[in-house]
C-alpha cells in the first residue's frame, strides 16, 4: 500500500519539464483509451528504470474527452522507458485509495501489463529508438 501512495504522489507533485537541449530525440505519445467518465485528468509520469516509481524524468496531465486522454513527451533519447497513469477523477493531485490501501482511482502503465500490486519497470517497459511512438495504455 505504501509503495502505490509513493508512486502516485510522485506523479502529482513532480511535473517535471521536458528537456529543450536535445532537439533531436524521438517523440513518444501516450493514450488512455477508456477512461471511466470524462471528470478529473489523467496524469501521466515517464521514468527510466534508475527512476522508476521515484521522480519521472517527464510528468504531464491531460484532459479527458470521450473517455480518451493524450499527451506528447517531445524529445526523447533512445533507451528503455515506462509509463504509469492514473485518472485523477476529483483533480486533488494524487492517487486516491480506499482505507484497505486498494486504489480508488484507475490507473495502467504501459504495455498493459495485468500485474497485482505496484508497477514494476520491467513489465511496463519500452524502447524508444529512432520512430516515434504511439502507446495505448487501458486502466
Amino acid at each position: 500500500m505504501l509503495t502505490l501512495v509513493l508512486v502516485f504522489s510522485s506523479i502529482g507533485m513532480s511535473f517535471a519539464q521536458e528537456n529543450d537541449t536535445n532537439k533531436k530525440g524521438t517523440i513518444v505519445t501516450a493514450f488512455v483509451v477508456n477512461a471511466l467518465n470524462d471528470k478529473g485528468t489523467i496524469k501521466f509520469a515517464f521514468y527510466t528504470k534508475e527512476n522508476f516509481r521515484m521522480k519521472p524524468l517527464f510528468a504531464k496531465s491531460a484532459n479527458i474527452e470521450n473517455g480518451k486522454s493524450t499527451v506528447t513527451f517531445n524529445n526523447v533519447l533512445k533507451g528503455e522507458y515506462a509509463i504509469i497513469c492514473y485518472h485523477d477523477e476529483n483533480d486533488n493531485g494524487r492517487m486516491d485509495f480506499l482505507e484497505n490501501g486498494m486504489p480508488q482511482e484507475s490507473y495502467g502503465t504501459s504495455n498493459n501489463p495485468m500485474n497485482f500490486g505496484p508497477p514494476n519497470f520491467e513489465s511496463s517497459k519500452f524502447e524508444v529508438a529512432n520512430e516515434n511512438l504511439f502507446l495505448e495504455i487501458k486502466f
